[in-house]
């Protein structure tokens, strides 16, 4: 799966947010720090790279679990990810997109989570959007708080 799937995926859960970090800091959250992901993203339980880097392994809360490759890491732009293992049944294809841009004096962080699988899983996404999208919000919030100070 090509990183362009994030843009041509059958399902595809888009939101943005801003924080007042900038984007360097907030790529080294989102890519160099994987274990310190729980401390901000409360959906997540454990977060851990594999692969010399290459990979990530991470459990959700409910059970969930992921065998990750990374398939772009661009600092302070881009860091996204496709599942290539995973115990969620139906699904055929994920990718999860984090991309970051200047944004007055923080950052605009768009996260894009992609997915083809199975009708009940295309149609569970759709009910799921709302509550992904608060459990995005409030992960970007804890994260602001996280890296503290605003961007310099």
């Amino acid at each position: 799966m090509e990183p362009d799937f994030a843009e041509s995926a059958p399902v595809r859960l888009v939101f943005t947010a801003e924080v007042r970090a900038d984007p360097a800091a907030v790529y080294r959250a989102l890519a160099e720090d994987v274990e310190g992901w729980p401390g901000w993203f409360t959906a997540v339980t454990s977060a851990r790279p594999t692969r010399d880097g290459g990979g990530r392994e991470v459990r959700l809360r409910g059970g969930a679990r992921f065998q990750e490759t990374i398939v772009s890491a661009r600092p302070r732009e881009r860091y996204a990810y496709r599942v290539d293992e995973t115990n969620a049944p139906g699904v055929r294809a994920m990718l999860e997109e984090w991309r970051l841009s200047p944004a007055g004096s923080g950052t605009r962080v768009r996260w894009t989570m992609a997915v083809d699988g199975a009708a009940p899983v295309r149609l569970l996404m759709g009910f799921a959007k709302p509550a992904v999208g608060r459990a995005f919000r409030d992960a970007v919030r804890r994260l602001d708080r996280r890296l503290g100070s605003p961007a310099t």
